[in-house]
């Protein structure tokens, strides 16, 4: 089989910028069709592009975009989206579980509208998505579901930190794993992926670390070329997996990984939640 994404088509939920959008851009250099749902429809002080611009972006790196203007938590409006790339593309070949909130307050802190707004995206949406995107990716010759989410890690520091987001993360993760069980049968892939390093996004900026974190993270195209590589992989034999990116790259030859730092040079990275050294 080619390892190739040219001629395929991509579903990528909440890829108007950051690891979503790095992960069709990197589609599209190969001739990707790459349908993006998003919410961001008009742009945002805090935020960078929307998901035309991402659009046009993907059209600029060599594949065609397709913006639709949407949310992960309805079902109306997710089967429009997946109805409207079929009807452009003919078809969908991977979807990219991308769309995540978070929230790291402590239990007592955390207030029920987001505790219910990250199980709504994360663990919904991830359900959604992958739901209507089933019958056609059972269509295709190498039918893939990439959910970026971390391992189960029980670890007692993990299970007792974060506890609201770690149950929305965690559920996205069984939820990739239980879809590659149930989905063997027809050829279609499930894998959960999650960066090493926290990835220098727009979360990690506005919300996590600032620009102190941002200089200890590494850029979206790491997990832009750990993503292809899955994608590209034999769909029927790999499956089931709690993958992570630098691991990813390992299997594939790549070893070096000094293109990925935002800071050129260091070897002082700020680990990503979930992941023991």
């Amino acid at each position: 089989m080619a390892r190739t994404l040219a001629g395929k088509t991509l579903f990528i939920s909440g890829g108007s910028r950051g690891i979503g959008l790095a992960i069709a851009l990197r589609a599209a250099r190969d001739g990707a069709n790459v349908a993006l749902l998003a919410k961001t429809d008009q742009p945002h002080p805090k935020l960078e592009g929307t998901v035309h611009t991402a659009a046009a972006e993907i059209d600029a790196a060599g594949g065609t975009g397709l913006a639709i203007v949407g949310d992960v938590r309805e079902e109306e409006s997710v089967q429009a989206a997946i109805d409207a790339t079929v009807a452009r593309f003919g078809g969908i070949d991977a979807v990219v579980n991308n769309a995540s909130a978070i929230n790291l307050s402590k239990t007592v802190d955390l207030p029920m509208k987001r505790f219910d707004l990250m199980n709504q995206i994360n663990v919904r949406g991830t359900f959604l998505v992958t739901k209507l995107a089933l019958p056609h990716l059972q269509q295709s010759d190498n039918g893939h579901v990439l959910t970026l989410s971390p391992p189960l890690n029980f670890a007692p520091h993990w299970m007792g930190n974060n506890v609201g987001y770690m149950m929305a993360k965690y559920a996205m993760s069984l939820c990739a794993l239980g879809i590659a069980e149930e989905q063997r049968e027809h050829g279609v892939a499930s894998n959960a992926l999650w960066p090493r390093t926290t990835i220098a996004t727009a979360a990690v900026n506005n919300l996590l670390g600032g620009a102190e974190m941002m200089a200890t993270s590494r850029t979206p195209e790491i997990m832009a070329d750990a993503a292809y590589a899955i994608l590209t992989r034999d769909a029927a034999s790999y499956t089931g997996n709690a993958a992570i990116d630098d691991e990813v790259l390992a299997e594939e030859g790549i070893t070096d990984l000094e293109q990925y730092s935002v800071t050129p040079g260091t070897t002082q990275f700020t680990p990503d939640l979930f992941l023991d050294a």
